[in-house]
This record gives structure tokens, sequence and C-alpha cells, in this order.
């Protein structure tokens, strides 16, 4: 569908690509991943001929259509949200003008004549006529949009809305091949997971760029890296890849060193033999033979594995924050009507749920930036909390040097230690020099978190704090944040980012909360009314547990008698009378066992089932709204259930061990 051969792209003295290759087929789903300024976006302003490479062919099947969306900025007119969505081609946006102004009863003078023909309504349903709005309509609601903002101008839209729009329009054009520039940046959770869905089942190939390692994994089946100027073709997912391109640069390491041993040992032989004329040919010969070599590239020495110790927090009380009948309004709009939060010391707490439901504006009352209009919150002892979101820019000074902000902190660290965690942040090299006043929006981000973890406070919030980071710099913060000894309250669409820190879910919609007292996977299978035992018969079913052991343990066993029975002495002289009561013996013997065994799994069994009842009974009570208005409730039950698991975990190891004893009991020898 689509080849680049031999393509050649430099700015000055920064070569881009040099002999890079691309095919990109049908259906094909590629991920594009390389560090900043690797090229990345100059592949796909060359794909859309909107840059010509230096060298190199370009070739195209005929008809083939392309649809991109840009990282940000994408333009908007006076168009409807809905009319952004549907303008998949100037002639369609054409005659729709054209059939609108006829409903309207607009005059046709004003219109161009050539506007004017008999076969515009055919030819407007040809294109996908009304139909194409119903579409788009289904895509929009898709990617948050609710039913009243259809109809709004666009330019009233935020950018991220915007961006939204643009989305919708490719994905209701559907071209032959998508280009997508980080489509999730401007996606809330629920966005995003709607979104992956939906590409699984598009018709047409993907190439996408992302930061988002959980949204690759999900959609691509194959990732180019740019390196080394060239494009590298890996098969599977994101983590795939990283195991591909680990085995390779083990590959490649020992070629290296394999070609510098036989290098050293030739050129031993010559240092030792060229001055003697009986055997300078010979090493004039090696030399010659080292100069043949194809030489192998040394490593790179990129160490991707972080090894920092980060600064930790005072240590705070057991509560962290908490808030009590708290009511928020913004005009008509009614966010929270009596709600009532709590967080405890060391807890990970991510808030998801639709945007527009509250996220953002909880994050802020819990930070202070915002005053509830009704209610109180509260910090807990020694509590110092700190707000990571847009207004973080406003706190560096323009004036000094990257290097120089970092440093401003009561942290007492080494400029390597400083300088290692911005290299983290991208911020390499003569960059740490730069003054703040010519950093992106982006890069003030960067350098924004950083301080943050030079100095971080005992509660930490953060709105969407991976947006501007790139998959290094993901993993640099993540791994900050599981060192992290305070309390984190984070909203993030990056799945990745969840899964990795988050112990405990917060939904927010309508104004309600719902509690979910684990990570992301215990959320994900709560909601889709999932369990660990979906399949399985009654959880405390005795015959259930014995039958999963029994046939465990029997399918790789053969039949033993147990190792503490008695053994039949059998001996020439042992009448037949003796056989038969040792034979006796050992049966009631046996028959004892199993009988204490039964008896023991039956009481486990038991206890089982009432601790897995009671845990039931503690989760169900702690996901209730209402449980958060009472003073201390949350720990209590939190703690009860901390215990209960152990409990529950030692118990059923118990039951294993017994069950698997009961299992190796043959009856059929009692």
């Amino acid at each position: 569908m689509l080849t680049l051969s031999g393509i050649r792209k430099a700015y000055g003295e920064k070569l881009l690509f040099a002999d890079a290759t691309l095919q990109v087929n049908r259906q094909d789903r590629i991920g594009l991943v390389g560090p900043n300024g690797a090229g990345k976006t100059t592949l796909f302003a060359i794909l859309l001929g909107q840059e010509s490479p230096d060298d190199g062919k370009i070739s195209r099947e005929r008809g083939v259509t392309i649809g991109y969306l840009p990282q940000e900025n994408a333009p908007v007119s006076d168009e409807t949200v809905v009319e952004l969505a549907t303008a998949i081609t100037p002639e369609y946006v054409r005659l729709r003008r054209i059939l609108k102004a006829w409903e309207a009863d607009h005059p046709v003078e004003a219109l161009h004549p050539e506007e004017i023909h008999d076969d515009v309504h055919d030819r407007f349903n040809e294109l996908g006529g009304y139909r194409l709005e119903a579409t788009a309509k289904q895509i929009l609601a898709g990617l948050g949009f609710q039913e009243a903002a259809l109809d709004r101008p666009a330019r009233e839209m935020s950018g991220g809305w915007v961006m939204r729009a643009h989305l919708a329009r490719l994905l209701t054009q559907q071209p032959d091949l998508l280009l997508l520039d980080e489509p999730t940046n401007h996606l809330d959770l629920e966005a995003l997971l709607w979104f992956q869905e939906y590409l699984k089942a598009y018709p047409g190939a993907i190439l996408t760029i992302s930061h988002d390692r959980e949204f690759l994994n999900q959609i691509v089946g194959s990732i180019i890296e740019i390196r080394h100027s060239r494009l590298i073709r890996y098969r599977g997912g994101y983590d795939d890849y990283l195991a591909q391109r680990e085995a390779h640069e083990q590959q490649h390491l020992a070629a290296f060193k394999h070609q510098e041993r036989e290098i050293a040992r030739l050129m031993e032989f010559v240092n030792r033999f060229r001055a003697k004329n009986t055997k300078a040919t010979q090493a004039q010969s090696k030399l010659k033979q080292i100069e043949r070599m194809e030489k192998i590239a040394a490593p790179e020495t990129e160490d991707r594995k972080l090894d920092f110790q980060f600064p930790q927090p005072q240590r705070s009380g057991l509560r962290a924050v908490k808030l009590e009948n708290i009511h928020q309004a913004y005009g008509d709009k009614v966010v929270y009507r009596g709600m009532n939060f709590e967080a405890e010391r060391g807890q990970r707490i991510v808030l998801v749920g639709p945007n527009g439901a509250g996220k953002s504006t909880l994050l802020k009352i819990l930070a202070g930036v915002v005053i509830p209009q009704q209610g109180v919150r509260t910090l807990g002892h020694n509590v110092k909390a700190g707000y990571y979101s847009q207004y973080r820019v406003e706190m560096l000074n323009p004036e000094r040097t990257v290097l120089d902000e970092a440093f401003d902190t009561p942290q007492r660290l080494t400029e390597q230690f400083v300088r290692t965690l911005l290299g983290c942040f991208l911020f390499s090299g003569d960059d740490v020099f730069k003054k703040v006043a010519v950093l992106s929006g982006g890069e003030k981000s960067r350098l924004a978190l950083v301080k943050l973890l030079l100095d971080p406070p005992n509660l930490l919030l953060m709105d969407e704090p991976t947006t501007h980071l790139d998959l290094s710099s993901t993993d640099a913060l993540a791994f900050a944040l599981d060192q992290f000894q305070g309390t984190l309250i984070f909203i993030s669409h990056d799945v990745y980012f969840i899964r990795t820190l988050a112990n405990h879910v917060v939904h927010v919609n309508a104004g309600q909360l719902a509690h979910y007292t684990g990570g992301y996977q215990y959320y994900l299978d709560k909601t889709k009314m999932a369990s660990a035992r979906a399949g399985l018969t009654s959880p405390g079913s005795t015959q259930s547990r014995n039958t999963q052991y029994a046939t465990r343990n029997t399918q790789h066993t053969p039949r033993t008698t147990p190792a503490n029975s008695p053994v039949t002495a059998q001996t020439p002289s042992a009448s037949r009378k003796d056989q038969k009561r040792l034979e006796a013996q050992q049966r009631q013997a046996r028959s004892r066992q199993r009988k204490e065994r039964q008896e023991l799994v039956q009481r486990l069994e038991t206890e089982i089932q009432q601790l897995e009842t009671l845990q039931t009974e503690l989760i169900a009570e702690l996901e209730k709204p209402e449980t958060y208005s009472l003073p201390g409730r949350p720990q209590q039950l939190s703690r009860e259930l901390l215990d209960l698991r152990e409990r529950l975990q030692t118990i059923t190891t118990e039951w294993e061990s017994a069950a698997t004893q009961l299992a190796a009991i043959d009856p059929q020898e009692l």
C-alpha cells in the first residue's frame, strides 16, 4: 500500500534518516517509537508529502487515502462540533452547505452558479449523506462528547476537545491509512478504553506515534524504532519489542566482543613477529585480514535502568486528608452535593471516571486550590500537600537556568544526581544551561516535575503527570513515585502508569464516589461483574475444592502408599493369619489418616468460606459512599480487610497442603 526505500533526510549536520526503508500493508497496526528529536513527526511529514526526502523513493498505491491527526493545534473555524466531525472531504462540506441553504430557504443567489445543479442530493447521498452524521455522533459519544455539545461551535471548545472532534472526523472518514501522532494525549481514561476497542476493529491500516505503552500493547502488531538513522522493525506489541531489542543488543554485544578478541589475537601476532624476517609476510597478512573485516560498531552504553534514591518527605499522621459534606457547583452545574472523602498515609489512589465528572475539581479541593462552597477540608498531622497541574509552570523563575532552577530546593543534593534526574526528563547536555524563559510549555512542565521529585510533599496530588513525557521519562516518573513513601492521589489516562502505582481506585461519576480497595485490575474485575473465581463452583463447596486438588495431584502422582503409613513386611515365615492382621492394621491406619484429613479439609474450608463471606461484606461496606461520612470507619475497615486477607492466605495454604495429602490416600486401598 505504501513503501519508502532508501530514504535520507537531514537538517544541516543533524542526520535523521540514512537509507531508511518502510513498508505499510493494508490492515497493518504499527507503533512508531524513538527518543524525542529522532524524526518521528518528520517521517509523518514525508509520508504526507509535506516534506521531501533528500534522497530515496516513496511509492503509494493509486487511490489510497491517508488521514492524519497531529499532536496538537489542528485547525478549526466556525463549524459546529458535529459539522467538524463530518467534514470528511471538501466536496461533502460544500454539498452539505448547499442543502442547508436550500432547507433554510436562503436565496439561490447566495450560492455560486456552479454549485447549483440537479444531482446535489444524489452526490451527497453517495458520499454518505445524513447517515454519516449518525455515525459521527456515535463516535463523538464514544470520545466523551455530551449530546448538548454537538451543536456548539468548535472554536468555543478547549484545545483538547477540538482534537477529539478532529479524531472523530478521521474515524468517520475511515481512510485507508491512519497516521496518529500521540492520539491519547487529549483523552480521559474512559474515552481511551473506548478508542482502543474501536481501533481493534478498524478496517484500515494504522501507524501511530505514542508514549503510552499499554495503548501500543493493545493496538499494534509491530513496532518500528528509529535508531541509528534507520527504521528497525520488531514484531508484536511494545513489551515484545523491549524483549526482542534486549536480545538483539545481547547478540550485538557478543558479536562485538568476539570480533574485538579476534582483532586482539591477530594484533598480538603482528606485534610479536612483524620485525622478524621469517614472519614479516605472515604479520602483514594478518594486518590485511584485520583491514578487510567489516567492523561491528560498539554497542551503545545507554542504561535504561534507574537506580536512584529520591528524597523522602516527612512522615505524616495516619490520616492524610479528609473532606466532609462538600458542596461545589459552577453556575447551574452541580458537581458535588454532600460529598465525603478520606485518604490515609501511604495510599496510592487513582481517580477515574468520564470527562467532566469532577475528578480535577476533587483534586483541586484536596489541594486547597479550590475552596468548596460548603464543607470542610482537613489535613492530617504533619501533612504538606503539593499539587501538580497546569498552574505549576508559573512557579518557575524565567531568569534562571534549568540546572539552577532544579537546584532551588532545601534538599542537599549533588550536581551529578540532579543532572542525571534532569536527563531522565529529557534535559541532557547543554540543555541544562537553557534559560527557563525559552523553554516550551512541555519542557516547563517536565522541569516542574523534576523540582517536585527533588523535594516532594507527603501528600502529592497530580493531574495527568505523564503528559509531555516520552516512554523513558514515564518510566523514570513511575520509578520515583514507586519509591515515594507519602500519600499519592492522581488522575491519569496512562493504563501502564495506573497499573504500576495505584493500590486504590475511586470512580467519580455524577457527583458520586465509588471506592475500590485494590489496584486497577481489581477495579476492572469488579466493574465487569467478574471475580478471581469465575467459572468455578461455589467457593465454599467441599466437593469443588477436593475435586480441584484431587484432579490436579493425581494427574501427576502415581498411586503409592503414603510415606508415613506402615509398610507390609513380606517374609516367607509369615503366617496367613499374621498377614491378614497386618493388612487390616494398615487399612485401619489409612482409614484414620483419611478421616483426619477429611475433617481437617472440611474445617479449613468452613473457615475459608466464613472469611470470604466476611471479606465480601467488608469490601461492600467500603464501596458504599455513606461509609466515608463516619469518622474513622474507612480506616478501621481497611485494617480489618488487610488482616483478614493475610489470615485467608494462611488458611488457604494450609488447606492446599491438607487437600494434597488427602488426594494421595487412595480410597480403593482402604
